[in-house]
């Protein structure tokens, strides 16, 4: 308030110091001007400081203008009297003109000033929103309302009280000074208190007309439009980051049964074939006329090659669930690409037989930082499904190369190809291309157990397809850059 007043008398004695200004000049200079060209000169100079300072300055400055235009423009010069009854007539004119003009200016200047906050206002609240809609989990969203609150509207410190779960939520300096009981208070009678000696604000949080919670801001002084506003955007925010942590939660759960429902068909569809056999060879070895000694041998070694498959179905849905839940801990060292490959194919040596396998691996090629045991596994992986998908008399070219901060491994083979939609679906669990169901058996799960272990590594994998030409499936692994890095 002292300061105010301070700036308030400054202020008039600079407009009366305007006032004398303007009077000299036309008083000591010789232009020779009549007198409506001196009363619109201090007119002007009074607008002027209306639109600058307000009603209160310019009024004292239209009486010292009047006094200044008879004392020094109006005959006779230099006595406060007038000897003709018309300037009574401009005086009283030049008075009412300036102090409405005044008047008029100054209610300009606080519809611009109204006009300006309420703009700088819905700035605030649009930021505030943009704000709020980056949350997407409600615990995330109120702890970090306070703070979007002080951020948005330059405020000291911000609380919000949620009466659902009787907590309160802070920020910012000065947020003991925001009471507890107030907040309570404002929630319950659901409406605004504006406290403007302290600075203090509170409102309720509405939700629709249901108040759920109240907050409170202090430090900025905020009107009650843009308390109701910022209410209602919160409760928005709110009952949002619940719909769309429901919308997941849903979501989840229905994508949880959907791969338990893939999971069940395709271990009921995989485990059914070797059960079968595995029934009818234990059949036959027990029925009244059992098979003869070369038969029953064959059949023992079905039941055992059934058995292995069995085993080897449970393995890879073992190892899968074990990957996506990250229990798998990979054991990083500099590793020779020729040394992956040859382990890779020394696996898959009886798998192969007599097919050719051609490698092309580019000179000089640096090691990479993988999990041997597990990237070896990639590279079977990709080995058997060529041998498996294309004709035993065509050759599978694996080579090697680098490709920026990695290498980039590759299987070409030359069966009947991927289909275009398909190539986007051939990594997920379980699927398997509808060509090549009756070609092979297997879980689909090969690939997606690649996929993961080849993004634990931090590489990636693809597939280049064309039809009737064979496909291409490559993945990479990060190059060895110090020797510190594979710690």
């Amino acid at each position: 308030m002292r300061r105010n007043a301070r700036q308030r008398i400054l202020r008039t004695i600079a407009s009366l110091l305007i006032v004398a200004a303007v009077t000299a000049f036309y008083r000591k200079t010789n232009l020779h001007v009549n007198q409506t060209t001196v009363a619109l000169s201090l007119l002007l100079a009074i607008l002027a400081v209306s639109a600058a300072w307000g009603m209160a300055v310019s009024a004292l400055m239209s009486v010292a203008a009047m006094l200044a235009f008879n004392y020094f423009f109006l005959p006779p010069v230099g006595r406060f009297t007038v000897a003709d009854p018309q300037n009574w007539v401009a005086l009283a004119a030049f008075l009412m003109t300036a102090i409405a003009g005044s008047q008029l200016s100054s209610r300009i200047r606080k519809a611009a000033d109204v006009a300006d906050r309420r703009r700088k206002e819905i700035e605030q609240l649009y930021a505030f929103s943009q704000k709020l809609l980056g949350e997407g989990n409600v615990i995330q969203l109120l702890n970090a309302i306070p703070n979007h609150i002080v951020e948005s509207f330059e405020a000291g410190a911000a609380s919000v009280f949620l009466a659902e779960k009787q907590k309160h939520y802070r920020s910012g300096h000065g947020t003991l000074q925001l009471e507890e009981e107030q907040l309570r208070a404002t929630f319950e009678r659901e409406e605004p208190a504006i406290d403007a000696a302290k600075s203090f604000s509170y409102a309720p949080i509405r939700l629709g007309i249901r108040s759920i919670g109240s907050f409170g801001v202090s430090g900025a002084r905020l009107t009650r439009q843009t308390l109701e506003a910022v209410g209602t955007l919160l409760g928005i925010a709110i009952e949002r980051a619940r719909a769309v942590e429901q919308l997941s939660r849903t979501e989840a759960d229905r994508q949880s049964e959907r791969l338990k429902s893939a999971l069940l068909d395709s271990i009921t569809h995989n485990f059914r074939t070797p059960l079968t056999s595995i029934k009818a060879s234990v059949t036959s070895l027990l029925s009244e006329r059992p098979p003869k000694a070369e038969q029953g041998q064959e059949l023992l070694q079905i039941m055992d090659e059934e058995c292995d498959r069995l085993n080897r179905l449970i393995e890879e849905a073992s190892e899968m669930a074990r990957l996506e839940a990250g229990e798998v801990v990979l054991e990083f060292e500099p590793v020779s690409v020729d040394e992956l490959i040859d382990a890779a194919m020394d696996d898959c040596k009886h798998a192969l037989c007599d097919r050719v396998v051609t490698v092309q691996i580019q000179k000089g090629l640096p090691r990479v930082r993988a999990d041997l045991s597990r990237a070896k596994e990639v590279v079977v992986q990709l080995l058997d499904n060529a041998n498996l998908y294309s004709d035993k008399s065509k050759p599978i070219v694996v080579s090697a190369e680098t490709a920026g901060n990695f290498v980039s491994l590759s299987v070409a083979d030359q069966g009947p190809g991927i289909d275009g939609l398909e190539q986007g679906l051939i990594f997920d669990k379980f699927y398997r291309g509808k060509e090549q169901r009756a070609v092979a058996q297997g879980t689909g799960m090969g690939l997606s157990i690649a996929r993961a272990i080849v993004e634990a590594h931090g590489g990636s994998i693809t597939v280049t397809s064309q039809l009737g030409h064979g496909s291409v499936f490559s993945f990479t692994l990060p190059l060895v850059r110090s020797a510190g890095e594979v710690r």
